[in-house]
């Protein structure tokens, strides 16, 4: 037994050990997960298995094993896992950091299934939090309450109105508040919408729903999360993400305090998931990046490489940017957060620098918007430049082809799909559902296709996802035969998506994304083969073990 092997038994960990020279001689590999029943995709998409994992002792895949392959004589460590299945980590393409760490220590709404739901949860927490001046959350969907309206401050002042309330719908792109808040941000019948954004009202009386870049008007009076409950909103978010088998994310909105909140993390030793970091507009891109995107820190785990931009808003709460009116209201079309010029300029300045350009749109107007600014500055930056369009939700099929040009990556979110149908159908009638969450048209019109779950909107789930995006059917199975069954992927395609192709989304793809020669020794350790279970088995996987880099930084107590 060396030095070494004894040291990691300890649980110091190889960058640890690295530090003090304590590593196995170059001439083999430092450690061996041996006995699994291992599956990958190469570089090609086409499946790989394996029955050995050999890892170099700075944590990178040195060699896939068959059985047939004979195994080194001397090793610092090998762990025999009993035939275990082993995958690749996943990589959501799209997801928030923070929220989803706030989400799980804050009020959460995310479950309840109607509106007296709602208020009895809100009631308890106000309760049990005697001391919070605000009581802050979010999660609620008046959609799956089957309310058929927004809910109101009055429904919330039944419930608290000695404090202010503001809770967060659970696409992030509307905010609910009791009168109490109201009345702290200074909210009268006399406040107007901003640009890009909606007040909703009764009459002229503000209801208690802020839509948008409305939200800011109540938002600006919310006391701000001091660093240390950051720091712990943090540390919650990654285990959660972990415990999903989700090695690496891209942090879609990254602010200057997030980004802090993550170098804390990594200085102390604690970031154990991999972030891409999208930063929320130029002016945080240039604050933290400078002159361009920042290198690959603590040992490629973080990296802020882009600028997040918004087109519109949400389908929910009808802020998504239509051609035409909605079908469920004939007076609203959403609405266009930047004008034609702005939007260019700020794409511009962001590829000036060689940020990478990730931009919000959801409705058929917002990506006809961002589709042609990529068109007319492609020809300026040129070179591999990457442009995402972040979910691409409701496409006029006019527009799919032209996802296939200038390398255009749709990020998309197979569990939005099967969320959102219905409520799609309401807003848009069944015939302008054609480019609708058209997954298949983006690969046949030569799209990258990166798939992420859009945390904490859906739960980070990827084989909840994975199932989703060939099937187009919910956990019940519904609709049968699924919704649009022409734009399914098969579950390869889907796979990479999760994988690969979420991992060159983010430049991220020479790296991780998956298991071969030099790639980062990302991987999970699960019940069951992904490959060979029905979609229904494939929902129920669970993660038992998680290991970034070589080393296992969650297990299933």
């Amino acid at each position: 037994m060396t030095v070494a092997y004894l040291l990691r038994r300890a649980g110091i960990s190889a960058a640890v050990l690295l530090s003090v020279g304590l590593s196995a001689p170059a001439a083999h590999a430092d450690a061996l997960i041996d006995n699994v029943n291992g599956v990958t995709l190469d570089k090609d998409g086409k499946v790989v298995r394996f029955t050995g994992l050999l890892i170099t002792p700075d944590g990178k895949v040195a060699r896939l094993l068959s059985d047939s392959d004979k195994r080194p004589a001397k090793l610092d460590w090998r762990a025999d896992e009993k035939g275990k299945v082993l995958l690749p980590g996943f990589i959501d393409a799209h997801g928030h950091v923070m929220e989803l760490g706030f989400r799980a220590i804050e009020l959460d709404l995310s479950g309840a299934k109607s509106l007296d739901e709602a208020k009895a949860r809100i009631a308890a927490y106000a309760a049990a939090n005697p001391e919070k001046k605000w009581i802050v959350g979010g999660g609620w969907n008046q959609e799956v309450w089957g309310l058929g309206r927004f809910p109101t401050a009055a429904d919330l002042d039944g419930v608290v109105s000695d404090r202010p309330v503001w809770l967060s719908r659970a696409d992030g792109h509307a905010s609910w508040g009791n009168s109490a808040a109201l009345k702290a941000a200074g909210i009268t019948a006399k406040s107007v919408s901003p640009a890009g954004g909606r007040i909703e009202k009764t009459g002229v009386q503000p209801s208690g729903v802020f839509v948008d870049a409305a939200q800011a008007l109540v938002a600006k009076v919310v006391p701000q999360p001091l660093p240390k409950e950051r720091d712990f909103a943090f540390l919650k978010a990654q285990e959660i993400l972990l415990s999903y088998g989700i090695t690496a994310t891209a942090d879609m909105g990254t602010e200057m305090d997030d980004w802090l909140s993550f170098r804390r993390t990594g200085d102390v030793g604690n970031l154990r998931v991999r972030i891409m970091s999208y930063a929320m507009g130029v002016d945080t891109a240039v604050r933290i990046g400078g002159a361009g995107p920042t290198p690959w820190l603590y040992d490629d785990k973080l990296r802020m490489g882009g600028v997040k931009l918004y087109a519109d808003g949400a389908l929910g709460s009808r802020g998504a940017w239509l051609k035409k009116p909605y079908s469920d209201a004939p007076g609203q079309s959403g609405a266009g957060f930047l004008s034609d010029d702005v939007i260019r300029n700020y794409m511009s300045r962001a590829a000036l620098d060689h940020y990478q350009v990730a931009v919000h749109a959801i409705g058929d107007r917002a990506n006809a918007e961002v589709l042609d600014a990529i068109d007319d500055m492609s020809g300026t930056y040129k070179g591999d430049r990457r442009w995402r369009i972040e979910h691409a939700q409701i496409v006029d099929p006019a527009d799919l082809p032209r996802f296939g040009k200038n390398g255009v990556i749709a990020s998309m979110q197979p569990m939005h799909q099967t969320s959102d149908r219905a409520m799609a159908e309401a807003r848009l009638g069944t015939d302008r559902l054609a480019g609708a969450y058209a997954w298949a048209s983006m690969l046949r019109n030569g799209a990258t296709l990166a798939f992420g779950s859009d945390y904490p909107v859906e739960k980070p789930d990827p084989f909840a996802g994975w199932a989703a995006a060939f099937t187009r059917q919910d956990a019940d199975g519904q609709p049968f035969g699924g919704w649009r069954p022409d734009e399914r992927v098969s579950r390869e395609q889907a796979w990479w998506a999760y994988t690969g192709a979420a991992a060159y989304a983010g430049f991220a793809e020479d790296k991780f994304g998956r298991l071969g020669v030099g790639q980062r020794a990302d991987f999970i350790l699960v019940d069951r083969d992904p490959l060979l279970a029905s979609p229904t088995e494939l929902r129920a996987t669970k993660v038992e073990q998680t290991w970034v880099g070589g080393a296992r930084v969650w297990s299933r107590k």
